[in-house]
């Protein structure tokens, strides 16, 4: 028989008074992944009561279905079992007699997506994002809530919310509860206080994570919001780390954040610099997505989805600033820096993708965006090209305006100027204020770089103007008088399998994709020789631009062969350096685009 969470609430909080909206949920036998959902709604005169689990989550822009982890659901009022019934995949509707009070409804919630970073349970914690775990109705949706939890007494609970006691919070309404999750379990507990607003990190899983480095980086990078911004959006933060296995990513919330990462994932220089710039990310974001963000996305519609045409300002501009404000704090070298702008450059000049779609229609496909093969040769990125075309508007900017003007100050125009509780912001926006802020309209160079492929970045220049130089291996090789021996290409990516290699990614216009290569060939032989035992990359060493080469392989179980004509390794590995005598405009463009001098000013 279901346990009485009313009862179990009450016993929680005695002291709290209601709010319009009051939930609780029971994790005293987490083991099995389920919690114990109860929520109170206000009484209605209304003829039913819709009842709704959202269809996705914000931050992870695709349909999850979240209502398949309901069961056992029933409706009561004033003690009395209440008639429903299932209207769609994610909506409950409860009938209500006349007279009718308060309405109780009681789930079962099974949480075990932790990857998703939505809902999960076990005997150690309870990560809960409520947008996979607690139901709301249109009619309260705007009213005040409570949250109580019953948990494992070793238990500490943590949440962006108000605390109003161990295990219990409170928000303005459920948009607010949506989007500040719980932490609760096992775990450890930091707190700082920065430019007097209140910071707290917690810790859930063993890894090998320097916990005091951590917090004492985290305390860092808070401080240099006001780079960008001209004021914080909280007054409070939270920054939630889960050390996990087989779980990686991150999420935004309006004032914390969820990083999950491999638990032995935090030592080396690369992977804790890769996880403060998650950290940052996720940081940005408090500001670019949740303080303004497009109009499509105000309100959230949580039951499907919400298009827009500027994710690549939401995820892109947040790609570009995070790195940005490690190099303010000091915590990320510029070298590092440069390393990261170039392996991003070299990424997109191997994508035939970027000739194909705009940052703009990737923006609107987000929701349906492909990945793998696909994704390489068709598409692009709201995250990476989106960066990259940050960079680009930034830069531009920045020449147009002789440095008066950085697509920082664009970004703070958007946060005086929009409230995304209120109003959204549309490209039209973006356009006023790229002309008040520089005179000149921007409209034919947004339809040239935003609205349509910006397949020729000239990186050169854009780097040129800060007085850095875009340089390949090759090219050293060659001034140093030591030419290197030619590499051929296939334009190819594989694993290997039992027998052979299988393809993964062919490049579109590469010799492979000429000679009618695809992904799931598995290729056994090059003239007549294995491939196994580390010679499917290692053979080509062998061959020179414009050897042809009979390519044996399975497709569909049956074996063929074709032949691949090689030709030169497009030109990879690009490092950026300073030059070693920038001019003094150099060096104050340089300090204008990052805030910090030039390496050799």
């Amino acid at each position: 028989m279901r346990k009485s969470l009313l009862a179990v609430g009450v016993m929680l909080a005695p002291s709290i008074v209601l709010a319009n909206t009051d939930y609780k949920i029971d994790l005293t036998q987490p083991e099995h992944h389920k919690g114990e959902v109860s929520i109170t709604f206000p009484a209605s005169d209304a003829k039913f009561l819709d009842i709704k689990m959202p269809a996705w989550r914000t931050g992870y822009y695709r349909i999850l279905n979240l209502a398949n982890g309901v069961r056992d659901f029933d409706a009561q009022s004033n003690g009395e079992e209440l008639r429903w019934e299932k209207v769609d995949k994610s909506t409950w509707r409860v009938y209500l007699p006349e007279d009718s009070g308060e309405v109780t409804v009681d789930y079962e919630i099974y949480a075990n997506q932790l990857g998703r970073r939505s809902r999960h349970i076990d005997d150690t914690h309870a990560y809960l994002d409520a947008s996979a775990v607690f139901m709301y109705a249109d009619a309260w949706r705007d009213e005040p809530v409570s949250v109580s939890l019953d948990v494992p007494g070793e238990w500490k609970s943590y949440s962006g919310m108000e605390r109003e006691g161990e295990h219990q919070f409170s928000a303005a309404n459920w948009d607010v509860l949506v989007d500040s999750p719980i932490e609760t379990g096992i775990n450890k507990h930091y707190e700082f206080t920065q430019d007097d607003r209140d910071y707290e990190v917690v810790f859930w899983g063993e890894g090998n994570y320097d916990a005091e480095k951590t917090v004492e980086d985290l305390q860092k990078l808070v401080a240099t919001g006001d780079s960008i911004w001209s004021s914080y959006p909280f007054e409070r933060y939270v920054f939630m780390i889960h050390a996990t296995t087989g779980a990686g990513g991150a999420t935004e919330h309006k004032n914390s954040t969820i990083i999950q990462r491999p638990r032995y994932s935090f030592a080396s220089r690369d992977d804790y610099l890769s996880f403060m710039s998650t950290a940052s990310h996720e940081f940005v974001h408090t500001w670019n997505v949740k303080a303004y963000r497009p109009d499509g996305l105000v309100p959230y519609d949580y039951q499907e989805e919400n298009y827009t045409d500027l994710f690549w300002i939401a995820e892109g501009s947040t790609s570009y600033f995070q790195n940005h404000l490690l190099l303010q704090a000091g915590i990320m070298e510029p070298s590092e820096y440069f390393e990261r702008v170039a392996t991003s450059i070299d990424r997109y000049r191997s994508k035939p993708g970027r000739e194909v779609m705009s940052v703009a229609e990737a923006s609107f496909e987000a929701w349906i965006d492909q990945y793998g093969d696909r994704a390489h040769n068709d598409s692009v990125n709201i995250y990476s090209e989106g960066a990259l075309v940050s960079w680009l508007l930034d830069s531009e900017l920045l020449k147009t305006t002789d440095g008066e003007v950085s697509y920082r100050d664009v970004h703070n125009e958007l946060y005086q100027r929009f409230d995304a509780e209120e109003q959204g912001f549309t490209s039209a926006d973006v356009l006023t204020i790229l002309k008040d802020l520089t005179g000149e309209s921007w409209q034919d160079w947004w339809q040239e770089n935003v609205e349509s492929p910006a397949a020729d970045i000239p990186f050169e220049s854009m780097l040129e103007q800060v007085g850095l130089e875009l340089v390949y291996d090759q090219d050293k090789d060659e001034d140093e008088g030591e030419p290197e021996a030619e590499k051929v290409w296939a334009g190819w990516s594989a694993s290997e399998v039992s027998g052979g290699m299988e393809l993964t990614r062919v490049s579109k216009g590469s010799p492979a994709w000429e000679a009618g290569f695809t992904p799931g060939d598995v290729i056994v032989a090059y003239d007549g020789h294995t491939v196994v035992d580390g010679r499917f990359k290692e053979a080509f060493a062998e061959y020179k631009t414009g050897d042809s080469i009979e390519v044996t392989f399975f497709r569909r179980d049956q074996l063929h062969k074709k032949t691949l004509t090689v030709q030169p390794t497009p030109a990879t590995d690009a490092k950026i350096e300073p030059l070693d005598e920038p001019t003094a405009k150099q060096k104050a463009r340089f300090l204008q685009w990052l805030q910090i001098p030039h390496p050799n000013a």
